[in-house]
């Protein structure tokens, strides 16, 4: 009996000490558990928004953030006549919305001037960069469809709503290597329903092309961009383009001012349609500039 007595309060004892030691063991995990998670958190900004020059980045906004998107695209530098470095010539302009819908996801809409093109957006983040490492890379799918509202007679005998529909799908592979250096590169797919043979001999409906993009940050605000796209599938009049241009960045605002050869703003435009090339030095050189505010409701 004695024997017992003396188990049952060593037990006792032990129970004691459990209830003693416990909480502070699962308050040090939990400690040790925020602490991994504040770790590995997203790496902070690695791009200044979720556009860059002529293409999308690893970006996507969270639920509830609205970002309003403006491109502008100027005429040529070296036109014929005198028009102030393209300003005074016919340009190209898109507005678009974006909208965070849910966690690692957004949708937006806008408008071209250009051929009237209407297009419906999404994005998708597949993947994000942590800052812990765990995840080295970010990988970010982006597509979309748009709806060319031209007069019917730019489609020919085939100017049914199906043949004035394109659409564009975009894989984004993407790291920030430092504070100052981001980096990603682009594989793209376009499709085009209609296409005039005439205008555009041996084009395929379906085309794919890469690109590649970089951000070198030479401020706290302030940054260099550079892009370049090469189309991989189209015949040889269908050029690549090169992007060069300077972003200024803040928590709610980003501005963009840039030389490219692209006048096209949508991608599949550009990724099948575009013909300007750079070794003709300033006649196929424009300025063109982005203005990306955003707000969180």
């Amino acid at each position: 009996m004695k024997n017992f007595k003396t188990r049952t309060t060593g037990i006792l004892a032990l129970v004691f000490a459990m209830f003693l030691l416990v909480p502070g063991i699962l308050k040090a995990q939990d400690e040790d558990s925020t602490v991994e998670k504040k770790v590995d958190k997203p790496v902070r900004n690695p791009w200044g928004s979720s556009h860059l020059i002529e293409t999308q980045n690893t970006i996507v906004w969270a639920p509830k953030t609205l970002e309003f998107v403006i491109q502008h695209r100027f005429g040529v530098i070296n036109s014929e006549s005198f028009d102030l470095l393209g300003l005074y010539a016919s340009s190209n302009v898109r507005m678009g919305l974006n909208y965070g819908i849910f966690k690692n996801a957004q949708i937006g809409i806008g408008t071209t001037k250009d051929k009237k093109l209407q297009d419906l957006n999404w994005k998708y983040a597949i993947l994000t960069q942590t800052r812990s490492g765990s995840m080295p890379i970010a990988l970010t799918y982006y597509g979309n469809i748009q709806y060319d509202a031209r007069d019917s007679e730019n489609f020919g005998a085939e100017g049914t709503t199906s043949s004035r529909i394109s659409y564009f799908n975009q894989l984004i592979l993407g790291r920030k290597f430092s504070k100052k250096i981001s980096f990603q590169v682009t594989f793209n797919y376009a499709h085009y329903n209609f296409l005039d043979s005439a205008a555009t001999p041996d084009l395929d409906h379906d085309n794919f092309g890469i690109g590649i993009a970089g951000r070198f940050k030479v401020g706290s605000k302030t940054s260099i961009l550079i892009e370049y796209d090469q189309p991989l599938t189209t015949p040889d009049y269908i050029k690549y383009n090169l992007s060069l241009g300077v972003e200024i960045a803040t928590s709610s605002h980003t501005f963009q001012i840039f030389l490219t050869t692209y006048k096209g703003i949508n991608y599949q435009e550009n990724l099948m349609f575009n013909r300007n090339d750079i070794a003709n030095g300033f006649s196929d050189i424009l300025i063109g500039f982005n203005i990306i505010p955003r707000w969180n409701f």
